[in-house]
């Protein structure tokens, strides 16, 4: 057993830091998920001049309703696990898990710090370094497609049917959108790898603005936001789920299946904070702080250690994940439904010829400053 073990030291030490990396990622992912559905429920709350959830309790303590993502969850359980008499069951089953699966995959390619030290082991605070990671995101984000409109389609129901169409032409169109505003990205970074990308951030333009995406690509930053949140379907681009309207490719759906599906959208939107504070916002950068601490303009230094530089730094992601977090809620309670023409037309009219406009000026001013 022993010689096992020491033939294969490094595999089994790279597969354990992966299973650790994974199951703390992804359990900080989804534990704040569940906390993102009350934060969604107060931010409604607050800006309606209302209390918001506050009643849930564990033996008297309710904790201004800390608890209510528990008593959801325990609702969603044990409430009736209803499929129409007429709904493709296989289908109608695997829907949920279309929309929740690759949105969760994505996860393995964002970058929550640099690296980190271990008994002489430097342990990469990514679960994933994909050299083309930025496309694995373009390529398997389309797959949530599939998710919608099965969910719609199996239901049997018109106008279930009616949101998956809604939902498909939806995300194909702005899933165009996502990629070409992105090309900017690749071209002055010179990578499509997303930790390649936060690295390159950390250099310093003029010697004292970090490099980060914002500022060397802003025009491509609101064109990202945009696409993002109605490839998340998020109001104003909530038409998929329209309540007003009684349609909502999961209509048809009750207990755990419609909470995959709210999940899901809860994940999404933490997905969409992450990639904004990646592409855009340095990631886990700290501004002038590097390996053996912070470097400030002038020559003025601060040493830090290596382990708190890497809990700044993780630090810093999840903060600017917050703020992003935060931002797209204020967004969903504040701007009022496009119609589904204004939808459509938002994304071939305007955000497709400008998002290739911000491609034709990048290479315009790289190619200048190339000379």
């Amino acid at each position: 057993m022993m010689e096992f073990f020491e033939a294969n030291k490094d595999i089994i030490l790279f597969t354990g830091v992966a299973a650790v990396k994974l199951a703390a990622f992804l359990g900080a992912v989804m534990g704040f998920a569940g906390i993102m559905t009350l934060a969604e429920r107060k931010v409604s709350a607050l800006m309606q001049d209302r209390v918001g959830p506050n009643r849930a309790s564990v033996f008297g303590f309710a904790f201004n309703g800390l608890f209510q993502p528990a008593a959801d969850g325990i609702k969603m359980i044990l409430k009736e696990d209803f499929m129409p008499a007429r709904a493709e069951k296989l289908l109608f089953t695997l829907a949920p898990f279309f929309a929740l699966v690759p949105v969760l995959l994505l996860f393995a390619v964002i970058p929550f710090g640099d690296y980190f030290m271990a008994s002489g082991y430097m342990v990469e605070l990514q679960i994933a370094d994909l050299p083309l990671g930025l496309f694995l995101i373009l390529a398997v984000s389309g797959l949530a497609i599939y998710g919608v409109f099965l969910g719609g389609w199996a239901s049997k129901n018109n106008f279930a049917l009616l949101g998956a169409m809604r939902g498909a032409a939806q995300m194909v169109s702005y899933e165009v959108v996502l990629g070409l505003t992105l090309a900017g990205l690749m071209m002055i970074y010179g990578s499509a790898s997303l930790q390649d990308m936060v690295r390159a951030q950390g250099r310093l333009l003029f010697g004292f603005v970090p490099a980060w995406g914002v500022v060397c690509q802003p025009f491509a930053f609101v064109l990202f936001l945009t696409a993002a949140i109605a490839e998340n379907k998020r109001t104003p681009f909530d038409l998929v789920e329209g309540e007003s309207e009684i349609i909502g490719y999961f209509m048809e759906y009750s207990s755990m299946r419609f909470a995959t599906f709210m999940f899901a959208e809860f994940v999404e939107i933490i997905l969409v904070a992450m990639l904004t504070a990646t592409l855009f916002f340095g990631g886990w950068q700290v501004p002038y702080l590097y390996d053996t601490g912070f470097m400030f303009p002038g020559g003025a230094l601060l040493p830090l250690g290596h382990h708190l530089v890497a809990a700044l730094q993780v630090g810093a992601f999840a903060a600017k994940t917050v703020f992003f977090c935060w931002f797209l809620l204020i967004v969903r309670w504040t701007l009022p439904r496009f119609r589904f023409d204004q939808l459509m037309g938002l994304c071939w009219k305007a955000l497709l010829p400008l998002s290739l406009l911000n491609i034709l000026a990048t290479g315009a001013v790289l190619t200048f400053l190339a000379r």
